[in-house]
């Protein structure tokens, strides 16, 4: 059972805790509802680059002093972008725990955003733009945004391109946050051993007093949709593939049972059915995996996979049996217990991680207005039925429904 306490402020910000009397490492973090999907054209790659410059300086505190005001007592500072959420964490023995609070409240309200620095990131972040490109593992994961969904917001790289990068200035920064940042659209979620009176305490302190930033903010929901299929020719040894298509969005009720079948279809056990089609039984791939990401609006499908040149073709046939089995032929009664099994035994053991407990506080919060119990979710995953996943396949898995991006080995070369 999920047991955790809630608090919200007249300003909008949300408070969430669960204590976990056995620990002695404190992980908490600002979860806020804003992506790279809520950037317009002239500001593409703006919230990863906001993420990158929270670090740089706040109205109180330098580069060096952020860097350090954690790490000298063990702890870890760190941040990420998405398409629908940025998020600033910390991890750290529970008894500093008011080190991090006090941190992460700083940089997430109080950046300044120094010229010098943004200079300087800019070039970092233009590094970490061509590790892409050499990583086609990563860089084809971002380029299928773009074939699937096209000019939409989603489709386009948390990066950014080098071009709008390299025009960012400061006051780009403060405007974006001005349009963006709600503090009735953040939450801070915290896991520790601390009582939640101790925790609220130190949000009274740091989060009360924050000015109220309301406002409804409308995102542009995904469209229409056309299958396409895309080769690339490019400097690198193996082929790549990503196969996919727009899937359910956060709030539709088929949510789970169709994140179900992803994890039947190429979950992280061994024994899913492409790892024992493609890999197991012919050796053509290393891995080879299905994943499903949730948007506010829709969501995104995909299979990946490396293999190569001359196994690029008999691979995705595999593939696209594996999808086509799905559709035509039902579980059984054993496959589908088997498989509801196994997803609670993987659930069950995520929630095993204190920072993953964390993540999924803030995250559900936000999205769902709530967090279920994972009782709740084990009674939603034994309701599933063998047809209704099949239904399911039927709707997504059709073959005219799928996109195709493969980068592939440039002739005469090798990476």
């Amino acid at each position: 059972m999920l047991d955790y306490d809630f608090h919200e402020y007249p300003n909008g910000i949300r408070l969430l805790h669960k204590q976990v009397p056995h620990t002695k490492v404190a992980h908490c973090g600002f979860l806020l509802d804003i992506g790279s999907r809520d950037e317009r054209p002239e500001q593409y790659g703006l919230a990863h680059f906001w993420e990158h410059m929270a670090f740089k300086g706040t109205e109180k505190r330098r580069s060096i002093h952020i860097l350090n005001r954690l790490e000298t007592v063990g702890g870890e500072l760190n941040a990420y972008t998405t398409k629908e959420k940025i998020c600033f964490y910390a991890s750290l023995l529970s008894s500093h725990f008011e080190r991090a609070f006090e941190l992460l409240t700083d940089l997430t309200f109080h950046s300044t955003f120094p010229a010098k620095e943004i200079e300087k990131e800019r070039g970092v972040i233009l590094e970490e733009m061509a590790m892409y490109v050499d990583a086609p593992e990563d860089a084809i994961i971002d380029d299928f945004d773009a074939v699937v969904f096209g000019d939409h917001a989603l489709g386009h790289n948390i990066l950014g391109t080098r071009e709008s990068v390299s025009g960012f200035g400061q006051a780009d920064f403060f405007q974006f946050l001005k349009e963006n940042l709600r503090t009735d659209q953040l939450v801070f979620s915290s896991v520790s051993n601390l009582p939640f009176a101790q925790v609220k305490r130190l949000a009274d302190k740091y989060l009360a007093p924050l000015p109220a930033q309301l406002g409804a903010r409308t995102r542009q929901p995904f469209g229409a949709y056309q299958a396409r299929q895309q080769t690339e020719a490019r400097p690198i040894t193996q082929a790549h593939s990503l196969i996919g298509c727009p899937a359910y969005a956060l709030t539709d009720a088929r949510r789970l049972p169709f994140f179900m079948l992803t994890n039947i279809l190429g979950g992280p056990g061994m024994n899913s059915r492409l790892n024992l089609a493609v890999r197991e039984k012919y050796g053509f791939v290393y891995s080879i995996d299905a994943n499903y990401a949730p948007y506010t609006d829709t969501g995104l499908f995909g299979i990946y996979f490396a293999t190569e040149k001359a196994r690029l073709e008999r691979t995705t046939q595999l593939v696209l049996k594996e999808l086509r089995l799905l559709r035509e032929k039902a579980l059984t009664t054993s496959q589908l217990h088997i498989a509801k099994e196994q997803l609670m035994g993987q659930l069950a053991m995520a929630e095993e991680s204190n920072g993953g407990m964390m993540q999924l506080l803030g995250k559900s919060t936000l999205d769902l207005g709530r967090v279920e119990s994972l009782n709740e979710i084990f009674e939603q995953i034994r309701a599933v039925t063998a047809p209704q996943l099949q239904e399911l396949a039927n709707e997504v898995f059709a073959e005219d429904n799928l996109s195709t991006l493969q980068y592939v080995p440039e002739t005469g070369k090798r990476r």
